[in-house]
């Protein structure tokens, strides 16, 4: 089964094949369009040696290690792990959303950690979910989008992969707000991080597919839509309709 994240990934990644497609062929404008997003990344030689040794680090170790969770472990023991660290990540999606004020999402989170960290077994079962408490998705980048700060320019990062300037930023804010940073132990705060990306790495794993052509160009072609449609709540600005 593949998640809600997993299909909106999927239709993002869809919509990067499209653009990335066009942009050869089409109107003039369009290809435009595209020479601006590639002129967002001034930091072409660089962003290309992170990507390479983040490619050879997920074939080496994540991509395996991913393919044999997806197909050895049990999909309740999956889903429960995915519910520990969602529930996590609600920590902070809920302090996002009230600086973004949105004070009604904001109450949906906060009840759903307090469910979810109680009735749910430390997050392990999403009884929030089943009680129609909506999860949602939001990090301190795209706070800093909604505040009308610009993404600046796009950057590769060691492990977390597609960024910006803007985004990275975000992500060492939220570090902070994240429990994995702040355990003492650290060889259960490097384990703990660990299983976190195994876990993001599986999520990944349903749109492999989808992607063509040349990796890098397609990877953050689709970044920026990604985060267009994170900062916009979910609103893609596809004039070419579902495809």
């Amino acid at each position: 089964m593949v998640s809600t994240s997993g299909r909106k990934l999927s239709q993002i990644l869809r919509y990067a094949t499209l653009m990335l497609a066009l942009s050869l062929t089409a109107t003039p404008s369009l290809a435009q369009d595209f020479g601006a997003q590639a002129n967002r990344d001034p930091f072409l030689g660089v962003n290309q040696v992170v990507f390479g040794f983040n490619e050879y680090f997920d074939n080496l170790v994540l991509l395996p290690l991913a393919v044999g969770y997806s197909n050895y472990v049990p999909s309740p023991v999956q889903t429960g792990v995915t519910n520990f660290f969602g529930n996590i990540d609600d920590l902070n999606t809920m302090a996002n959303n009230l600086l973004q004020w949105k004070i009604p999402e904001a109450v949906s989170d906060c009840g759903r950690i307090l469910i979810n960290t109680t009735v749910g077994i430390g997050g392990l079962i999403d009884v929030a979910s089943e009680l129609g408490l909506e999860k949602h998705n939001e990090d301190f980048g795209q706070t800093l989008g909604v505040w009308g700060v610009e993404s600046g320019p796009y950057v590769v990062l060691p492990i977390f992969g597609a960024s910006s300037t803007r985004d990275a930023l975000g992500l060492f804010v939220d570090s902070l707000l994240n429990p994995i940073y702040q355990i003492d132990d650290e060889a259960a705060r490097v384990t703990t991080f660990g299983a976190e990306r195994l876990e993001w790495r599986t999520g990944l794993l349903p749109a492999e597919s989808l992607i063509t052509g040349d990796r890098y160009l397609f990877l953050r072609e689709a970044s920026f839509q990604q985060r267009e449609f994170e900062i916009n709540d979910g609103e893609l600005d596809d004039p070419f309709g579902d495809f």
